[in-house]
This record gives C-alpha cells, structure tokens and sequence, in this order.
C-alpha cells in the first residue's frame, strides 16, 4: 500500500459527496493520505471548505472564485475572501483562473475577477490555483504581468505552453487525465516537466483515473496517476508521491 499522498486539489464540499463526506473524510488517512487541499469555486463553498478544515487535522482549504461563477459576485467579494484567506487552514487563493470552453461571452469579467484575485493572493502572500481552460494565452498573459506563486491545476496545454509556465517559477498539477487514453499532451507535458515542479491532484469528485474513469473521484485514487507518472519518469510510484508531496508542502507552506 501507498502512503506520504498528498492530494493538491479536491472539492470535498461537491454535492457529489453529500451523502457520505463524513465518512470518506474520516477514512483517507486509512488510505495513505497525509493530506489535502478543499478549493472553494465561489464563496459560498469557499465557506463550506473552512468549515471542513476545521474537523480535519490532514484537511486545507483554498479559498476562490471559479471563472464559470464571475456573474454571481457581490461588489464586495474580494473582502469576503480576504476574511477567508486569514484563516490557518487557508494555504491558497484559487481556484481561479479563465475558461473559455463553458463561456465566451463574459472573457472580460472572467480577467477582471481572476486579476483582482491575483492581487489578493499577492497582497496576502499566497500561492494561487490556476484553472486554465482553452484560454492558454490570456492565462499566460496575465501571470506574466503579475508573476504571482502557485500551480496550473489539470494541465491542459502544450510543451511549449508549459515551459513558459516553469519559466515563471510555478509548478504543474496532474490529475486523472494523465491517464486517459487520448493524454498525448499530457504524457508529453510530463515527460518534460522536471519533477520538482509536479504536484498530484485528483480535482475530486471528477477526472476518476483509469480504470476507474466514469466513476466518482477521490483522493485514495491519486496512485493510479503516480503509477502513470512512474512509468513515464521511470522511477516508482511512491518516489512520485513523496516527491509530489514534499513540493506541495513547500509551495503552500505547510
């Protein structure tokens, strides 16, 4: 059995687990799980993320608004989120980002909140967790302009996209689609990657890894992917998962 796992990106506060969260937050550590980090998408599950950390000593939170979500924000949403980030468990701002996959049509509202999140992160001394969908250049764009720390979650972008990611010191999270059949660019992404720069993720309840795609996702999963990822470096899984976990220590300061 696996163990040191440390998952970078979950959402434990996702309906999907309503009916057995308790459960299945009170059994990971069973399952070799030293740790994990809830992401808010919005500042109601931001909340609900807090909460968690409090019953859990293995459980962080992030703290974020999800670029499908930008539509829905009080004028006042960065204070709301800045008397989160103060909290102990809160180790990040995100998860934040650009997606134009779901939505064309509110591109600018989606720069002007990941921005202004950008800037709290920085303001607060915090990491930031990246969601980058088919919007790869102003994603670029944006974290060339303010150069913050933190982590492109669920990669999705090319070798060459990813080297202008490392070339500003942050760090790359793989997840289930690294195990996909269709995971071209991945496999290739993380044949390149230099390993002090992955984190292991599963973005929990989706993305399941193979074999288990399809199904509900959660953090005892993670092995399937550093199996991948062992293959492809050439190493063993649990040399993944330490290195992966003492990376995500140290970006998030824990």
């Amino acid at each position: 059995m696996y163990n040191n796992i440390f998952d970078s990106h979950a959402h434990y506060t996702d309906k999907a687990f309503n009916s057995d969260r308790e459960n299945m937050l009170g059994s990971l550590k069973e399952s070799g799980i030293c740790g994990v980090i809830n992401c808010g998408a919005d500042l109601e599950s931001s909340k609900e993320a807090l909460s968690l950390s409090e019953k859990y000593d293995y459980l962080y939170f992030a703290c974020g608004v999800h670029p499908e979500e930008v539509e829905k924000l009080p004028e006042n949403y960065i204070e709301i989120l800045k008397d989160l980030a103060r909290h102990k468990k809160c180790v990040a701002i995100g998860e934040i980002g650009l997606d134009y996959y779901w939505r064309q049509d509110t591109k600018e509202k989606q720069k002007e909140v990941f921005e202004n999140q950008i800037i709290l992160a920085k303001e607060l001394d915090l990491p930031i967790i990246v969601h980058d969908r088919e919007a790869h250049g102003d994603t670029l764009e944006i974290l060339k302009k303010h150069k913050p720390t933190g982590v492109l979650h669920c990669f999705s972008g090319s070798v060459e996209t990813a080297k202008e990611v490392l070339k500003l010191g942050l760090y790359i999270g793989f997840g289930g689609a690294l195990t996909f059949k269709n995971a071209r660019k991945a496999v290739e992404v993380a044949e390149m990657l230099p390993l002090d720069r992955l984190l292991l993720e599963t973005d929990c309840p989706y993305m399941a890894p193979v074999p288990m795609r399809g199904k509900r996702n959660d953090s005892s999963l993670i092995p399937y992917v550093a199996e991948k990822m062992a293959e492809i470096k050439n190493t063993s899984a649990q040399q993944i998962l330490d290195i992966a976990t003492n990376n995500t220590k140290e970006l998030f300061g824990i």
